[in-house]
């Protein structure tokens, strides 16, 4: 078997998703609560414009599902929690060896770190739920992880942050060359590009420490799409300033040095909580289209769209408000998760 995890640019079958359901994620409020299930829905609503979506949800919310969903979104019942498909659900795989073949990688997951605030237990089935839905072959890994923890070209590059696979809470007895052995056995990723830490926000009690898709993404091989901090009252100025040092010293599995590509943050840099970490690179690549996060700031969302259409030629870029997700602990990319297209 040669199981190797597509480019997120090759063309998918679906995308599959998890309806929120009310806990602490969600809010405290009637007005928090319904802020986040329009962000999730409309997200949903959009990607749907693209491609198919199924929804997994908790069979507390179906009905409020049922309302706020496009009636071309298959919903599946099942106990959820977590509601970040990215990060709970698996990763899917297609076999080089066996054309038409389709794996998905269930990683263990105990909600990016075993919060002491989080319940993750029932949305940590998801993978296997999923593999068995879509009739994958179920690849198992002891390994503690979230999709939105790599980022993959495709073709044998992956990135990961060091605060992420070898944090503690995940996995106290990782070393690098673990970590990559696993890589090459699940998505089939042969070179390993670590960057040392992600963005500031992630770090607090309900970051994910250093989620590598909120950060940088490879759009295409050789070209990382990397995120931009131009404000110095802000810690990420320094932070991604380091990184795109670091980027620009490392090459891919093919051994060619990354083009970087800058694509700034909004002019906003606090919210109620601190610092925030809104990032365009949290967006969704999908058939023939590009899902991208609006952050309430006219002229830098414009600017993102621009960039995410030149680094995306020929994809419609179209913007959803990622506000609410942000607030509650990611982005587009986060509550989204790629089912690729197997060809025979």
């Amino acid at each position: 078997m040669a199981w190797r995890m597509p480019s997120e640019t090759d063309p998918h079958e679906r995308t599959w998703m998890t309806f929120p359901r009310e806990g602490f994620t969600l809010g405290d409020t009637d007005a928090e609560r319904e802020e986040g299930y329009a962000a999730w829905a409309e997200t949903a609503n959009t990607i749907v414009e693209f491609e198919p979506v199924t929804m997994v949800v908790d069979p507390t919310e179906m009905s409020r599902a049922r309302r706020m969903l496009s009636a071309g979104i298959d919903l599946v019942e099942a106990p959820v929690d977590e509601f970040w498909m990215r990060d709970s659900g698996p990763t899917f795989v297609l076999d080089d060896e066996r054309p038409g073949e389709l794996g998905a990688v269930t990683w263990l997951f105990n909600g990016g770190g075993d919060h002491e605030w989080d319940e993750w237990q029932n949305s940590a089935q998801h993978g296997a739920l999923l593999a068995e839905l879509t009739g994958a072959e179920r690849i198992h890994s002891l390994l503690v992880n979230e999709g939105g923890g790599i980022q993959v070209d495709g073709e044998g590059t992956v990135l990961l942050t060091e605060t992420v696979q070898l944090d503690h809470r995940r996995n106290c007895y990782a070393t690098k060359a673990s970590v990559e052995a696993e890589m090459a056995r699940t998505i089939g990723a042969h070179h390993a590009v670590w960057l040392p830490r992600g963005l500031t926000r992630d770090y607090d009690d309900f970051g994910t420490s250093g989620h590598v898709d909120i950060v940088a993404t490879i759009t295409s091989p050789g070209v990382i799409l990397l995120h931009a901090q131009p404000n110095p009252e802000h810690p990420d100025h320094e932070v991604t300033a380091q990184l795109r040092e670091f980027l620009s010293g490392q090459t891919d599995a093919a051994g060619r040095p990354f083009t970087i590509v800058d694509i700034a943050g909004p002019s906003t840099l606090r919210d109620r909580d601190g610092f925030v970490d809104w990032s365009y690179v949290n967006h969704l690549v999908v058939n023939d289209g590009v899902i991208a996060c609006c952050l309430g700031d006219p002229a830098a969302d414009e600017h993102a769209r621009e960039v995410l259409e030149s680094v995306y030629p020929g994809r419609r870029v179209v913007t959803v408000d990622a506000r609410p997700i942000f607030d509650r602990g990611g982005g587009v990319h986060c509550i989204t998760q790629q089912q690729p297209r197997v060809t025979s």
